[in-house]
């Protein structure tokens, strides 16, 4: 009998542990998503800014290869959020392609597209179609995207990022003044 009673007094002290622990977790969890998502975009849809440092994450390329940000220090290295759908997009990736990517990549400067919650047959037809050589990682869930703007924004953008993995310049969509300023930006990076 007193066995049962304290059978049964355990039973009930490890399912209130339980219900705690799950509680705990849930709260974690939500406090986190409402970190998140209480993070306002500013005028252009950042969440980052020039300054900052660059969020981490790991991403999976075309070509099977993963990049990991945090693992680039000491290399300048710019990002370009693309989509297949995006017009503005495939109208800047030649000017990427010709006037970033072609003129410093031998001097060091790492240039990525990621492409936004597309499959990598997308991103594939992408790269073919713009004729760029640069190479695109995949953001399947636009979780990197989030990272650097707001979910609902649209891309394209570009992230500069120096060499200590501070975010040197941003841009939004594709304004020849605004790219101009980029270029003469990672001219100076590597002057």
């Amino acid at each position: 009998m007193l066995g049962g009673v304290v059978l049964k007094n355990l039973d009930t002290i490890f399912n209130t542990m339980i219900k705690t622990i799950l509680v705990s977790i849930f709260t974690l969890l939500i406090a986190s998503t409402s970190f998140a998502q209480d993070r306002t975009p500013d005028e252009r849809g950042f969440l980052v800014k020039v300054g900052d440092m660059a969020p981490d994450f790991t991403m999976k390329l075309t070509n099977r290869k993963t990049v990991k940000l945090s693992e680039l220090k000491g290399k300048t290295v710019m990002l370009q959020f693309t989509a297949s759908w995006c017009g503005v997009c495939r109208k800047e990736m030649p000017h990427i392609e010709k006037r970033i990517w072609k003129a410093y990549n031998k001097r060091g400067l790492l240039v990525y597209a990621v492409d936004k919650d597309e499959p990598k047959s997308m991103a594939k037809m992408l790269k073919k179609q713009t004729g760029i050589s640069y190479p695109i990682g995949l953001d399947p869930d636009s979780n990197i995207f989030g990272l650097y703007a707001g979910m609902r924004e649209g891309v394209t953008r570009n992230i500069l990022i120096d060499k200590t993995g501070k975010i040197i310049f941003l841009t939004r969509l594709f304004n020849e003044d605004e790219f101009n300023r980029l270029v003469e930006r990672i001219e100076k990076e590597f002057n």
